[in-house]
């Protein structure tokens, strides 16, 4: 078990697992392998990231490192995209997983927001 485990790391484990399901996948039965390998990289880096972030040593590593993990979450719905358009899933496995991604991405956005917000009110005292 993980320590330091936050709600947004909570759904970004399940995604990742489910990311490498649909790696599996689409290597196996669709014998597609350049796509689906992006899908896998950026996929499974989301939950990395957070984890990163959540053992930070500043507050600006922990920003930095949930950037990263928004990036990778933007970066991820563009593969979903891409394999959905190229005929690789289909539309309902799309839209589940774009959906979690999506969900993913809202929560790293509100906490980079309110990262941000934090540290302009902290410089602000000085």
């Amino acid at each position: 078990m993980i320590e330091n485990r936050s709600l947004v790391y909570d759904k970004a484990y399940p995604f990742a697992i489910r990311i490498v399901k649909a790696f599996e996948f689409l290597k196996e039965q669709k014998k597609e392998y350049v796509l689906s390998k992006q899908l896998l990289r950026s996929g499974t880096s989301i939950g990395a990231n957070i984890i990163e972030a959540n053992g930070a040593i500043s507050d600006d590593d922990f920003s930095a490192k949930m950037s990263i993990a928004y990036k990778e979450c933007l970066e991820t719905k563009y593969w979903l995209s891409l394999l959905k358009d190229t005929g690789y899933i289909d539309e309902n496995t799309y839209e589940s997983m774009y959906k979690q991604a999506d969900e993913i991405g809202k929560m790293l956005f509100a906490i980079l927001r309110k990262t941000r917000i934090n540290k302009r009110k902290i410089s602000q005292k000085k």
